[in-house]
């Protein structure tokens, strides 16, 4: 079954890819950009096939792909060049491929909670006998987490996932009780005991297993956009940390990495609950990883969509302040450098994937 894992991690890894780069052609073409190539994947061309003025083509490295449109990193004289429409059509271009993944993920969300009964509600059950003394004030059975140091609480495991951010650090809570919000700050982290009468060290707080609410179909599209959401906040915690030095080189995963993730999630996920729940797993992880790559493409970066739209943001305020465009040559440069810098980023993290599985 391995096998069929990875060919499936790595099918919904080139179909994501895909649908980004889907979204700049169906962008574009709407636009009236002309759109000289559209390729999926990198590197030697597989396939091709002329179709009006567009090149469709398949590539062997099933890493990325383009959409290569007329005047995207040159002058063109070509009325129908990405360069001569206007500001807001370009980055409505450039937006689209983030967009199409960020909907992807969304759409596949929403897909897997169609069948869902009930959702788990982040409640609590009560405190440690201990919380009151410590904190001089309490929580009550039936509170709902609304936010931990400022940070929404989205999904009832995003409880588990903020506080482990925050152990051993004093940290504000807001919960909801009998629909008002109420303000608890600097909750201490101290040794409290447990439900079964154990000494434990953490912040007291018992949390209800039980509590859910009915999956109504406004509550599906609710959890979906909510889980979302709460996707587009990991990568941000995730950059945070790799800023500051909380996660490094090891914590990072290129299309290798990616799809040996997604490959023990199916088996782990099917060990415990068959087939389906190894198919619902590796869905689940497909539209968290459409929802990183959104994130990610839109980072102000060369090469990346978020550096196309900083370049045009530049040029301007170029055009306001100095009447005069940045020359595409200079963005093409530094489009190409950057490009060359992520690729080699890209193999370095890539061969780092691959020493990690052999070691």
């Amino acid at each position: 079954m391995t096998i069929l894992y990875i060919l499936g991690a790595i099918l919904i890894f080139g179909v994501l890819v895909a649908l980004h780069e889907l979204g700049h052609f169906v962008a574009a073409k709407l636009c009236g950009v002309r759109v000289n190539e559209f390729s999926i994947g990198m590197g030697p061309v597989l396939w091709c096939r002329d179709r009006g003025e567009t090149q469709y083509s398949l590539r062997a490295l099933p890493i990325g792909g383009f959409c290569a449109m007329e005047g995207e990193d040159e002058d063109s004289a070509d009325e129908r060049a990405l360069g001569s429409q206007s500001l807001w059509k370009q980055l409505i271009i450039f937006a689209a491929g983030p967009l199409m993944n960020f909907l992807t993920g969304f759409v596949i969300l929403l897909g897997l909670y169609a069948g869902m009964q009930a959702f788990q509600v982040p409640a609590i059950a009560g405190v440690a006998p201990e919380f009151e003394t410590y904190n001089g004030t309490t929580l009550e059975k039936g509170d709902i987490f609304w936010s931990i140091n400022g940070e929404r609480v989205y999904l009832y495991n995003d409880v588990d996932l903020l506080l482990n951010l925050n152990k051993g650090q004093p940290l504000d809570l807001v919960v909801i009780r009998n629909s008002e919000k109420v303000t608890l700050e600097n909750v201490q982290w101290n040794t409290f005991t447990g439900i079964e009468g154990e000494s434990y060290q953490g912040y007291g707080i018992y949390r209800d297993l039980t509590a859910t609410e009915e999956a109504t179909l406004g509550g599906k599209l609710r959890m979906a956009w909510l889980n979302t959401v709460d996707f587009v906040r990991v990568v941000r915690l995730s950059l945070q940390m790799l800023f500051s030095g909380q996660a490094g080189v090891d914590d990072l995963s290129g299309p290798v990495g990616i799809v040996s993730s997604m490959t023990e999630a199916g088996e782990q996920a099917q060990a415990l609950g068959g087939i389906r729940a190894a198919v619902e797993s590796m869905f689940y992880f497909a539209a968290m990883l459409a929802v990183n790559l959104a994130v990610m493409n839109l980072l102000p970066i060369p090469a990346l969509d978020g550096g196309h739209i900083l370049f045009l943001v530049v040029d301007a305020v170029s055009m306001l302040l100095l009447r005069k465009k940045v020359p595409a040559r200079y963005m093409a440069a530094v489009n190409t450098a950057g490009f060359v810098v992520l690729m080699g980023f890209m193999l370095f993290v890539t061969f780092h994937d691959v020493f990690r599985l052999v070691g």
